[in-house]
């Protein structure tokens, strides 16, 4: 116990208090993420008379899902009136595959720079860990030319290749990471009962990795399914990914701007990526760590 001014107080009082304006602190903080998230979801629940006459943060009088009917089939009129479901599809056959692609393709990399040392292996990693740092900008018109050569341009499968070769510095670099802290004991081993590269690889090195797989499976999957420079530089009209048709959507105006419509539509558009980090979020937590305490 403790005695100061004449009160007693608890030994641990101080400690009490730091935790409860950490919790204010936090609670805050959440409160300001999740008030924007609010106003989407209840916006979109309500009729474009309630959402005249009361405010954002009223909840919905009556829910009505005729905005969400609208933004999934028909919130485009003119030039563009399919709403956001074809252009949704048209980013899950761009995402899976890349993903897919870019996360093998990146695990590989990790792999042979690690465990499969070769004279000028680091300079290939710093080359590569460059990429990862280029913007955006800088590679619309070499990548813009090459799709071309390949005949790939304005279709999916060319967004397909573009993310994953735009991917590729950022997936080898967390393999890599990963792969570092992983002894080599149990490579050399595996060499000396006959085990090749891709025995090696396959069945020791890769199912170990599920961390680091998971931490870039996520990662790509939020890349590309929220790339919206790539989709509306290289793809067009019916190929267009979710991300363009909702800014169609959004700057689409038939005289009365349709608020509820545009909030559910940018939830439709981001809902995918919100349930990979809820299914998912602790293993990608888990991921990170173990990639940063390793070499």
């Amino acid at each position: 116990m403790k005695q100061a001014s004449g009160i007693v107080r608890p030994k641990g009082w101080r400690q009490n208090v730091q935790r409860v304006l950490l919790f204010v602190v936090l609670g805050l903080f959440c409160i300001y993420y999740l008030v924007p998230l609010f106003v989407m979801v209840s916006t979109s629940l309500k009729s474009l008379a309630e959402i005249r006459e009361g405010t954002l943060l009223a909840p919905p009088r009556a829910i009505s899902t005729d905005a969400w009917a609208k933004a999934w089939n028909s919130a485009c009129v003119g030039v563009r009136c399919n709403g956001l479901a074809p252009y949704f599809a048209n980013s899950v056959f761009m995402v899976v595959p890349a993903v897919l692609i870019s996360t093998f393709l990146g695990a590989l990399n990790g792999y042979a720079l690690t465990k499969w040392r070769f004279r000028g292996a680091d300079t290939i990693f710093a080359l590569m860990l460059f990429g990862a740092f280029i913007p955006f900008q800088v590679i619309l018109l070499p990548m813009a030319r090459t799709l071309g050569e390949l005949g790939l341009a304005g279709t999916i499968p060319g967004l397909v290749f573009v993310h994953t070769v735009y991917g590729l510095a950022f997936t080898t670099l967390f393999f890599r990471n990963f792969f570092i802290g992983v002894s080599s004991g149990i490579v050399q081993a595996a060499q000396i009962d006959g085990a090749g590269f891709f025995g090696i690889f396959f069945r020791i090195v890769l199912p170990m990795s599920i961390p680091a797989i998971v931490v870039t499976v996520i990662w790509q999957f939020t890349q590309i399914w929220n790339d919206f420079l790539f989709g509306i530089a290289f793809t067009v009209g019916e190929s267009n990914p979710v991300t363009v048709a909702l800014n169609n959507v959004v700057n689409t105006s038939t005289g009365v701007k349709e608020y509820n419509v545009d909030m559910a539509a940018a939830i439709i558009a981001a809902l995918p990526t919100l349930a990979v980090y809820v299914v998912a979020g602790a293993w990608f937590v888990r991921g990170l760590a173990a990639g940063a305490v390793k070499g």
